[in-house]
């Protein structure tokens, strides 16, 4: 967003206008139970500010960098041995999983954008199924248009988080007991921030050494999963009040970019994004069934760990439903960590094929 003409004073205003609208949709969001409510509303604040007019500045970059490489840190710390144990005893079913929701999600984003005028990019990182955040962090650097990718995305966990716990009790019987999930390490308060601190401040200078592509977010996720592999002794995970400030400034970042056109534009793809998010959960939980008929599990095991999204709600749902956690929270973990991994090449594919980047008349 470009900041509107205005004196210091009106944009510290703003500043703290966005602050206590971030606070207040964010309690709210929590109170009802939405997902990733610490992004979701500062994005909202972020957007409503700038619709209305209002004088605020974008997160300073270093700041917003700062926020991709907690993220990164954040799902570094979800790869444990035990989780790729359980995996590689599967491997090709799961892989065969894996690389099909893929491949289904993609389909989906470029039929999205032969239905309606969005470029492949966006429509293809918009329908991309899981890791929604961090996509949503690291897709304008893609090539992407975040505003809509953060909307669509969000869409499809909205969906998820609704229907899982519902079909999960309606429709598959109760898997075996569930099976024991090493416990992670408590939060340990300044060794917890020195973990971060430490991933954060070696993945980025590792991203920027390898020119990796999202290294802000995949450089730090590549450290955080190595010590957690590695059983480093300072490993943890991220604090959720670090999380939170993380998702925030992403969220924030995004929302304060929204512009009355680009809402309008986002209003003409939801109801093809909604049917095709729909037909998408439909076609995993059938890559569901798959999956437990070649493992041996349960159906209701197959469904939790190939739903599009919605980690948390998923293992909430396996803990109830007395699925097998280890196995769900594996897969699940697997293809976030995939996703991310394959969204910049993927990237470039994109960019290769269409010859442009996305349209985007409205710069920063």
């Amino acid at each position: 967003m470009n900041p509107l003409p205005g004196s210091s004073c009106s944009r510290w205003v703003g500043v703290v206008l966005l602050l206590g609208l971030a606070a207040v949709a964010t309690a709210l969001l929590f109170a009802v139970h939405a997902p990733t409510a610490a992004l979701f509303g500062p994005l909202l604040a972020g957007a409503a500010l700038s619709l209305g007019g209002a004088d605020v500045p974008a997160p300073p970059v270093p700041l917003v960098t700062a926020g991709q490489a907690v993220i990164g840190v954040t799902v570094g710390t979800y790869v444990q041995t035990t989780a790729l144990q359980t995996v590689a005893a599967n491997c090709w079913p799961v892989l065969v999983v894996a690389v099909s929701t893929l491949g289904l999600s993609v389909g989906s984003g470029l039929l999205l954008s032969r239905w309606k005028d969005v470029d492949r990019a966006t429509a293809s990182f918009s329908m991309i199924a899981g890791g929604a955040s961090g996509l949503t962090a690291i897709s304008r650097q893609l090539g992407a248009d975040e505003r809509l990718v953060a909307v669509i995305q969000y869409l499809r966990v909205v969906l998820v988080v609704a229907i899982t716990p519902l079909t999960a009790g309606l429709l598959f019987p109760p898997g075996h007991a569930a099976a024991a999930v090493r416990a992670p390490a408590n939060y340990g308060g300044l060794s917890s921030l020195a973990f971060v601190a430490i991933c954060c401040a070696v993945g980025l200078a590792l991203a920027r050494g390898t020119r990796l592509p999202a290294g802000p977010l995949l450089g730090p996720m590549v450290v955080a999963g190595a010590l957690s592999l590695g059983h480093a002794p300072f490993a943890s995970p991220v604090p959720p009040w670090v999380q939170s400030l993380a998702f925030a400034v992403i969220g924030a970042q995004i929302g304060l970019r929204f512009t009355v056109s680009s809402l309008r534009r986002a209003g003409r793809v939801l109801p093809a994004a909604l049917l095709l998010i729909l037909g998408l959960i439909a076609v995993c939980a059938a890559l569901g069934l798959l999956l437990a008929e070649l493992t041996g599990l349960s159906p209701l095991d197959g469904y939790l760990a190939t739903t599009p999204g919605g980690l948390y709600v998923v293992l909430a749902t396996a803990a109830t439903t007395h699925a097998d956690t280890t196995f769900v929270v594996s897969v699940q973990v697997l293809r976030l960590v995939v996703m991310l991994c394959v969204a910049p090449v993927l990237a470039r594919v994109l960019d290769r094929s269409s010859g442009s980047r996305r349209p985007d008349a409205e710069q920063p």
